[in-house]
């Protein structure tokens, strides 16, 4: 009996190590599978701060660092002696668009950026109809100079076919660029007609505004002591590549009566048009619209007075020419 009683206790004491084994493992499996389901993709470990351990303990001696050898440097400080790569002869414009085009348009820029150059541009030259009868009117400047200072000669009119001319202007100025926007005038404008003759000193600004609006002003003093101003706006539309919109106004003050030539105080005149062209080149480009004016204020009484009328109406034809 007492044989028996010791073969059962060995066979127990024997067999509690495997069963604390198997227990440790079925409490670690449940643990692992738990954290086997986590994210680790969306953990932020930037948020983990490792400032506190202790790695001086951790010896790296016998790791191999032979494999990272690296070669030395064969870059040369010499300067070398290989032929110099062609030159293009070939433009990347020309991918897109024909080359003959491309040709002129770099002719044209070389042209434009040069030091100074001689142009005549002509906006308006056209006929006007309209309840008064046929009229001409001409609107132009030749210059020469380049993007900072240029001589300017512009001149504008108007008259009635078969008879003298209404109004012959001719300003003369140098042209002073302020910045890439706006430049400064200085000189003189000379008037023909009407009769009596008029010799004015100018001073004015003209340039190009937000939303691509083309603006100038200009401050005239006459030889006889009287001062006038002149306001213009413009804006040009491209509506397809041929067809181009151009609404554009003008407007005249004096800052005092000129009995002499039948101007009042105030607003002299205002006129305003638009007219279409259809531009293949701007060497040559045709034209049609129409055109408004009407005298104002003191000016205006003075031309009823005289039995003249103060508005009127005009289609218009006409050509705008570059050269």
């Amino acid at each position: 009996m007492t044989r028996l009683f010791s073969i059962v206790a060995a066979l127990l004491l024997a067999s509690s190590p495997l069963a604390v084994r198997a227990q440790e493992a079925g409490a670690r499996t449940p643990q692992a599978d738990e954290h086997g389901g986590m994210d680790h993709g969306a953990m932020d470990h930037s948020q983990m701060d490792m400032s506190g351990m202790d790695i001086s303990g951790q010896d790296m001696k016998g790791m191999d660092h032979s494999d990272h050898a690296m070669s030395a440097s064969t870059v040369s400080d010499e300067p070398g002696d290989a032929p110099p790569p062609p030159v293009p002869s070939d433009f990347p414009a020309e991918r897109f668009f024909a080359p003959d085009r491309m040709a002129a348009s770099r002719a044209a820029m070389v042209k434009e950026m040069k030091f100074s150059t001689f142009a005549l541009q002509v906006d308006q030259l056209e006929l006007r109809t309209g309840k008064g009868g046929d009229r001409i009117g001409w609107e132009g400047q030749a210059w020469y100079g380049g993007d900072i200072d240029r001589i300017v000669l512009a001149s504008e009119g108007e008259g009635i076919f078969g008879e003298r001319a209404e109004r012959i202007e001719l300003n003369a100025y140098w042209r002073h660029a302020l910045d890439p926007w706006f430049n400064l005038q200085l000189g003189m404008r000379r008037d023909f007609r009407p009769d009596p003759q008029r010799t004015y000193a100018l001073v004015g600004i003209e340039g190009l505004a937000p939303y691509w609006f083309e603006l100038q002003g200009q401050l005239l003093v006459s030889n006889k002591g009287d001062l006038h101003a002149r306001g213009k706006a413009g804006y040009t539309q491209r509506i397809t590549q041929s067809l181009v919109v151009e609404p554009e106004a003008e407007v005249d003050f004096a800052f005092q009566d000129v009995p002499a030539l039948n101007v009042g105080a105030g607003f002299e005149r205002l006129e305003m048009g638009v007219r279409l062209r259809y531009e293949r080149n701007r060497s040559l480009a045709p034209y049609v619209g129409i055109n408004w004016e009407r005298k104002l204020g003191g000016t205006a009484d003075l031309a009823r007075a005289a039995g003249d009328g103060v508005s009127g109406v005009s289609a218009v034809f006409g050509v705008r020419a570059m050269f």
